[in-house]
């Protein structure tokens, strides 16, 4: 699609409470399966343990065709949410679009991505005789094709591609293959939902035989940099070359990261034109006022999450809630009632000090979390990051190295109190001395549970602090703050 051309909208029926069918009927092996996923999770449940994931994996034991079965019975069909950021954020925004619709969703809500995690939650939303309306899966990119190829979505929303856990994904490219292996599971009438300002992204829709929706921030309404030059938190770029020349990329503006307004002066690609679009993004309070452009109107709403990503977040749930059929007014509605994912910039009273969790796992993301909390204006600064090195987290951490914590350390003396813990709490130390953090002055303790209380002392009541851990060091924390009575299960939140 060439600048200056209308954009592609995709004018699907109105999902209508009329038009609900009954769901298939589950055979006895699926019954079976099901109760005793159920089972599973319900001791899961009362032993702590959350049982997001190994419900769906004794379930899939019994019938590994169960994810299929269940998801023939939502009468809606299915979607599939996927991308390296933001995606659990975005699947609970658009699930709350579908709610606020009047219709039910089989939801993953906790960001279980595997396949076993999204088979264990659209056991757990099975009822005898009541399926519902529609099965929403936010997917890890590497799960994408079988999971697809499983659920047959009929939309497929990509929030954007980064480097991300080298060691299990490999280059991104790759990661692009494997996504697109997703789409092509697509069924007549299917939509992709994709971030325009993504060139990794935006290319998958090339080709593609299912009709495309696009979304992203056009001019300034993103409220970030105004031109292509790499500048302070944007210097990472993982999508640098266009994918048809290899040319490098040229942007009138870059949002972050490789995001914005791109176009290759080799062979003439460039971004397509945004369906929906943000318009504006002002901060206010711990959130922004967000205006968006869709072909049905625009949306007016504050949404109480904070950041630029969290913009983007918006941008593809109502693109996707758009392709859907849903009204304006769900859309409106659900981000203005947004509750955050845990550890999603979360916020949690302890000890009448106010503790914001910010997961980072990788440079872009980690970078917009570092902006976030610079700009933050609750005083002096004070923040302990958790970095772990598991399975999970990505066994190499040298994505650290390609963070601008060079930005702390412009800024190093609005810091009151700066530490590291976890399993490579002695490699992030090290990477911020090498960005000029002054090594005296940041507090270096592996244990977790007594870094936490550490910072937390070293933070006055009424006072804010931040924790920005890894996945595994993001469970770890909740854990040692559930047992203190500060923090729900975060299968509650």
């Amino acid at each position: 699609m060439e600048r200056g051309d209308p954009p592609l909208i995709v004018a699907p029926a109105r999902m209508c409470k009329h038009r609900i069918m009954s769901g298939a009927a589950l055979d006895a092996r699926a019954r079976l399966a099901v109760a005793a996923g159920k089972a599973v999770a319900a001791v899961s449940r009362r032993l702590g343990r959350g049982g997001s994931t190994f419900p769906g994996a004794v379930a899939l034991r019994l019938d590994p065709g169960l994810l299929g079965k269940l998801a023939r019975r939502h009468p809606l069909g299915n979607v599939l949410v996927t991308g390296t950021n933001g995606k659990t954020t975005t699947a609970r925004l658009l699930s709350g679009m579908v709610q606020a619709a009047g219709f039910t969703v089989a939801h993953n809500r906790t960001g279980a991505n595997l396949f076993r995690g999204i088979a264990a939650a659209f056991l757990q939303a099975t009822e005898p005789g009541a399926p519902r309306d529609l099965g929403l899966a936010e997917a890890d990119e590497a799960t994408v094709p079988r999971a697809a190829r499983e659920i047959r979505p009929r939309l497929v929303l990509v929030t954007n591609l980064f480097r991300d856990q080298l060691d299990r994904y490999g280059e991104l490219e790759r990661t692009a293959a494997l996504v697109r292996q997703g789409l092509a599971w697509l069924g007549a009438g299917g939509v992709a939902v994709l971030n325009a300002d993504d060139p990794l992204v935006a290319s998958l829709g090339e080709g593609l035989g299912a009709a495309v929706v696009y979304f992203g921030v056009e001019g300034n309404g993103g409220g970030q940099e105004g031109d292509g030059r790499d500048s302070g938190l944007v210097r990472v770029a993982d999508a640098r070359y266009c994918v048809s020349c290899g040319r490098r990329y040229a942007y009138a503006r870059v949002r972050y990261a490789h995001m914005g307004e791109w176009a290759c002066p080799g062979c003439g690609r460039r971004r397509p034109r945004p369906d929906v679009a943000v318009l504006a993004a002002h901060p206010e309070g711990g959130g922004m006022r967000l205006r968006l452009a869709t072909p049905a109107g625009e949306v007016w709403a504050r949404l109480p999450l904070p950041g630029l990503y969290n913009a983007y977040n918006a941008a593809a749930a109502a693109a996707a809630a758009f392709a859907l059929g849903l009204p304006l007014p769900a859309v409106t509605q659900a981000l203005e009632t947004a509750h955050v994912s845990f550890g999603r910039m979360e916020v949690i009273a302890a000890r009448g000090r106010e503790l914001v969790i910010a997961l980072v796992k990788n440079p872009a993301g980690c970078d917009q979390v570092l902006r976030t909390l610079l700009a933050d204006r609750a005083g002096e600064k004070r923040a302990l990051i958790a970095i772990n090195d598991l399975l999970a987290d990505g066994r190499d951490v040298s994505w650290l190295w390609d963070v601008e914590f060079e930005a702390l350390a412009a800024r190093a003396g609005e810091f009151a109190f700066l530490g590291t813990t976890g399993l490579r709490a002695e490699e992030m130390a090290l990477r911020l001395k090498y960005a000029g953090f002054p090594p005296e002055r940041v507090a270096v303790e592996g244990d977790l549970a007594r870094a936490l209380d550490r910072a937390l002392a070293a933070t006055p009541e009424g006072g804010r602090l931040w924790l920005l851990p890894t996945y595994t060091a993001l469970l770890e924390a909740r854990r040692v703050l559930q047992r203190r009575g500060v923090a729900r299960p975060f299968w509650e939140v």
